[in-house]
């Protein structure tokens, strides 16, 4: 595996970059990323070949993992950096308290008001203002957060765990890494667009692809929730309204997909599990900065899960790990 490019990390403290400094990460970004040469390509078969060449980084970065979950093969390219999550940090989220439903902080039945953000200037405060809105059950919010991405709904959970650092803390538990929420839905969506994913990996609120097949397939498999907290985010998953143009767009008949998207500022993504009618599945985490605009960005997602799809069920099975890099 071609080990990844050290690429420009945004700071902590990015909203305080002066113009200038953002200007030398993006140019010392491009210099790297965009012109150098960065070594031979080495494949180890068609599939690896086609995946690579879909996920060409000519128009903005990409990044992409998957594994079949029978096998325990995988493919990635770009998979070790990281990619803003946008929403598909909610399926943390939605874990992280149904955790607490399995050990009786509180239940599904449980009433919590929406988060609804007040009218403020981006990067005004460290926190975007919300207020509490509509009682809803702990039930239909997370319908509302996994099919239709509402981001009252999200907020209204991560509050009621405790924060961003509840979620972080439920993930380092899980046992995986590259994974890390900063800001609650709010705020991140107030102060979108300071920076180009891109150009400049903000490590802020983002995660890598690899990180979120961990993700997907840890809970798909049911490592951390009881039967029933599993049936209910997979089954939310199940039903998502949103990234039709996505994951779904070019599955045959018959396979199912259980997936959430994510959008923000020059960024488009989607990360669920596809599965076939006799059974098989695959854990997919699809990241896509540029490409246009994000028609562009959803027709990549929709061609590199097919060629994902295509791949492992032509492929003989086998439990060797096969990597694409670039």
């Amino acid at each position: 595996m071609l080990a990844a490019l050290a690429l420009p990390l945004v700071p902590a403290h990015a909203n305080d970059l002066a113009t200038g400094d953002l200007t030398d990460l993006q140019a010392s970004f491009d210099a790297q990323f965009g012109t150098d040469t960065r070594g031979p390509r080495t494949y180890s078969t068609p599939f690896e070949q086609q995946l690579v060449s879909l996920a060409n980084a000519g128009r903005g970065r990409i990044g992409v993992a998957a594994m079949d979950l029978a096998t325990g093969r995988s493919v990635d390219v770009l998979g070790d950096q990281r990619f803003p999550m946008a929403s598909t940090s909610k399926i943390a989220i939605a874990a992280t308290f149904l955790e607490g439903v399995d050990k009786g902080r509180w239940s599904l039945t449980s009433e919590f008001p929406l988060m609804v953000p007040v009218p403020s200037a981006p990067f005004s405060t460290p926190v975007a203002p919300v207020r509490a809105g509509q009682y809803l059950s702990a039930t239909q919010l997370i319908e509302l957060m996994l099919t239709r991405s509402n981001n009252y709904a999200t907020d209204a959970l991560l509050k009621v765990v405790g924060g961003p650092q509840a979620v972080n803390e439920w993930v380092r538990r899980a046992g995986i890494e590259d994974f890390h929420i900063d800001r609650d839905i709010a705020t991140l969506v107030r102060d979108d667009g300071a920076i180009d994913p891109a150009q400049v990996i903000d490590k802020r609120d983002s995660a890598t692809p690899r990180a979120m097949v961990q993700l997907v397939s840890g809970l798909y498999r049911g490592a951390w929730l009881s039967d029933s907290s599993r049936s209910v985010l997979l089954g939310a998953m199940g039903r998502c309204l949103t990234g039709k143009h996505r994951i779904p767009a070019m599955m045959p008949a018959g396979v199912s997909v259980a997936h959430k998207t994510g959008s923000l500022n020059n960024t488009s993504s989607d990360v669920g599990i596809i599965q076939t009618p006799d059974g098989r599945a695959y854990a997919v985490a699809i990241y896509v900065t540029g490409q246009g605009g994000r028609p562009g960005r959803e027709e990549r997602i929709a061609s590199i899960a097919k060629a994902i799809f295509d791949g492992y069920e032509s492929e003989p099975s086998s439990g060797i790990r096969r990597t694409a890099a670039r």
